[in-house]
């Protein structure tokens, strides 16, 4: 390499001042600083580096800053979704309210000599030895011992059979302790409704002590018979499911299926009153 710049030297140096002449002559013919464009050479791509920071930069602030409003707006619609909900829920409500109002008004015109106070069910409780239901209205409200507890239909649920000031265990007519009786509104059979241990758990009392010609059919309708005053009478039981004869051959009694939703009921009418 020294040998070959020693022997071309001159030629090289002779050539660089005439290169730097040709580019001193374009660039003032053109107009055009050598110096300018080497500098833009070089700069270019770090401008254009530069550039690509910023604008990613811009970028992330602006999802950051849109990523923001999208949570606040998402945040809103929630809030607002479960507005909606408990508006909905509330409506529901309010229409199953009025619903039972206008099948107790119904009642009501039906039965204008009973007196009634509305009772949530708070408690449920249910065994192979008892059935009863707990309501948050006691002495306080008017109610007592041997009130009957019916629902919006004036179906019989059960009696009041203990009274506390804001509340009272209610036995359904599906515990084996409950007696009342009954009577058959077809035929005018009078009997006895009670519960029993086996039929309570398939939801199912019993019409006992049915005469021997009485003929009773599938569907029967069994009330309340009011007999002894204790409570009223006409309060719908349920339905003769089937008659079955005893072992000595001569009693007779019938599966009834109560009309009311006792395992399901949540608002219940006690019947303070019933004009004796």
């Amino acid at each position: 390499m020294r040998r070959f710049f020693r022997n071309n030297g001159g030629l090289l140096l002779v050539a660089a001042v005439l290169l730097a002449a040709v580019v001193a002559l374009g660039a003032q013919i053109l107009g055009f600083d050598p110096m300018t464009g080497l500098l833009e050479v070089v700069a270019t791509p770090f401008r254009s580096a530069s550039s690509a920071v910023t604008n990613w930069t811009q970028a992330q602030y602006e999802r950051a800053f849109r990523y923001e409003e999208l949570a606040a707006e998402n945040e809103l619609l929630r809030q607002r979704v479960a507005e909606l909900e408990l508006d909905a829920i509330a409506g529901q409500d309010a229409q199953r309210e009025n619903e039972r109002m206008k099948d107790l008004l119904g009642l009501a015109e039906e039965r204008p000599e009973l007196q009634y106070r509305d009772a949530a069910v708070v408690r449920r409780s249910a065994s192979n030895w008892s059935s009863n239901l707990t309501i948050d209205r006691g002495t306080l409200g008017g109610v007592e011992v041997n009130d009957c507890v019916i629902d919006q239909y004036g179906y019989l649920i059960g009696v009041v059979t203990e009274a506390n000031p804001n509340s009272s265990l209610v036995t359904t007519i599906l515990d084996p302790t409950l007696e009342l009786g009954g009577r058959v509104a077809r035929t005018d059979e009078s009997a006895i409704l009670e519960g029993d241990f086996t039929l309570m758990l398939e939801g199912l009392l019993r019409l006992s002590f049915v005469s021997e010609n009485a003929k009773l059919v599938t569907g029967d309708q069994v009330t309340t018979s009011g007999l002894g005053g204790v409570y009223p009478p006409g309060l719908v039981v349920g339905s003769v499911r089937t008659l079955y004869v005893e072992e000595d051959g001569i009693s007779r009694y019938a599966q009834v299926e109560p009309a009311a939703d006792i395992t399901g009921a949540q608002y219940v009418y006690v019947i303070v009153d019933f004009g004796e």
